[in-house]
């Protein structure tokens, strides 16, 4: 079941208080994804998001997806404790009621080179527009069951990173994807775009688990990239996103607060 944002004009998938499940743009709506092109820390990335979804005329209610980037996975308890410091700003902004959060996120840690802190990589907005075909953006996903049990008692084949356990984990993100999507009515098919995050080799199961079902329609980015709690092993997100940016903060934001690349 979807709920409605109308503040943001958009649907999405009620999850936990951190993140939703998912989104799709309302009629009339967009989603547009804006990467940074170096990673941003977040209480700076918060402030150059907000300049930059008012500069294009829209309330900061229509922030309505993140993608972050962290040091290092966190415990569970440290997961929870940066949970409940990241939805201040979106408790300040409107969005999150304390309760109920429709932001849909993923939240990875990079193997080599990772961040000094967590910072954003790209977020996501709706904005006006008339194209007919819906846009959407799902949260991303380990291999953890739904649930309010610890990581450790949900996790599928927890700790097993034989290649089994690896392709048993990509089977059950690859399930979880088709199931928040069929939520809005889509598939596969209307993606344009899919990442996954992890640091172990699962070409075995690449082909039939992914391929043969349609994931790897339009390709597949693979960051070498653990997910955020200690013991996830695989994630995956996806989206259908046509209009894409990539900007850079600008070296005199006292001036101007981006300068766009071109491209």
């Amino acid at each position: 079941m979807t709920s409605d944002f109308a503040a943001g004009n958009y649907r999405f998938i009620p999850a936990v208080f951190q993140y939703s499940g998912g989104v799709a743009a309302n009629p009339g709506y967009e989603i547009e994804r804006v990467r940074f092109d170096k990673w941003v820390p977040l209480a700076e990335g918060f402030a150059q998001i907000a300049k930059y979804i008012q500069a294009a005329g829209r309330p900061l209610t229509s922030f309505c997806a993140c993608e972050l980037r962290s040091p290092a996975a966190f415990t569970d308890e440290g997961f929870r404790n940066f949970n409940l410091h990241y939805v201040k700003t979106l408790a300040e902004w409107g969005i999150y009621d304390g309760t109920t959060n429709p932001v849909a996120r993923s939240n990875v840690c990079p193997e080599i080179d990772p961040p000094a802190e967590p910072s954003f990589h790209a977020f996501s907005f709706t904005r006006p527009s008339e194209r007919a075909t819906p846009s959407f953006v799902i949260a991303g996903s380990g291999e953890s069951q739904e649930g309010n049990a610890s990581y450790a008692e949900r996790t599928v084949r927890y700790r097993d990173i034989s290649p089994e356990g690896i392709a048993e984990k990509v089977r059950y993100v690859a399930g979880v994807m088709e199931r928040r999507m069929g939520e809005f009515g889509v598939g596969w098919k209307d993606a344009t775009a899919v990442q996954t995050y992890t640091i172990h080799d699962f070409h075995h199961v690449f082909a039939d688990a992914l391929v043969r079902r349609g994931a790897a329609r339009s390709g597949l980015t693979w960051h070498f990239a653990r997910p955020p709690v200690i013991d996830l092993e695989y994630e995956m997100d996806c989206r259908r996103v046509l209009r894409e940016v990539v900007i850079q903060p600008d070296p005199h934001p006292e001036e101007r607060v981006f300068a766009r690349l071109e491209g």
